[in-house]
């Protein structure tokens, strides 16, 4: 795989939901983490730009979200942070999200066109949620999307093979990520 023009996007790998202790508790993500970790320092070593997409929400304001869903991910603490074992490393990006999207409301698409990126290789929790509005996404804005099936989990198996199926028969490909060769 040409990996100029390529970068790895990180959903939501955040201590809110993947640690002891968070708020809105994700086991099945658990499992993703050191596959996720390995494609991630791959990705470095290949020079393959890394971009954190954060769920963060402001605790002083109401957020039509937490209608649905517990306060989770205010902006500032804890539970808002990347988890310990992928934290950010000096020129990696990070942008907070508001919404499921990484692309809704914020400025990643303007930092990949500047990076002349073309293809998007998405990681993270949830599949079913923030993985799968960032793919959509992505795609409706012309980029080549590739979604390793074990750097990215859902809330039970059902949206899980539902959510890939989707990806694959629409918005891009599915992937192991052992297979991805970044050269």
């Amino acid at each position: 795989m040409e990996t100029r023009g390529t970068a790895l996007l990180i959903v939501d790998m955040l201590n809110e939901f993947l640690k002891e202790g968070g708020k809105m508790p994700f086991d099945r993500g658990r499992k993703i983490i050191p596959n996720v970790k390995k494609l991630t320092e791959r990705c470095r070593r290949a020079k393959i730009p890394v971009i954190y997409l954060n769920d963060t929400h402001r605790g002083d304001k109401y957020d039509w979200e937490f209608e649905k869903r517990t306060p989770h991910c205010i902006e500032n603490t804890w539970g808002a942070e990347v988890i310990e074992e992928l934290t950010p490393q000096k020129g990696d990006y990070v942008i907070r999200k508001r919404r499921y999207s990484g692309f809704y409301g914020t400025d990643l698409d303007a930092v990949l066109r500047e990076l002349k990126v073309h293809t998007l290789i998405v990681t993270g929790v949830v599949t079913n949620i923030c993985v799968r509005s960032t793919v959509h996404d992505a795609f409706f804005r012309g980029y080549r999307v590739l979604v390793p099936k074990d750097c990215v989990e859902a809330t039970d198996q059902r949206e899980q093979d539902s959510s890939l199926y989707d990806i694959e028969t629409h918005f891009g490909e599915v992937v192991d990520s052992e297979k991805l060769e970044l050269v």
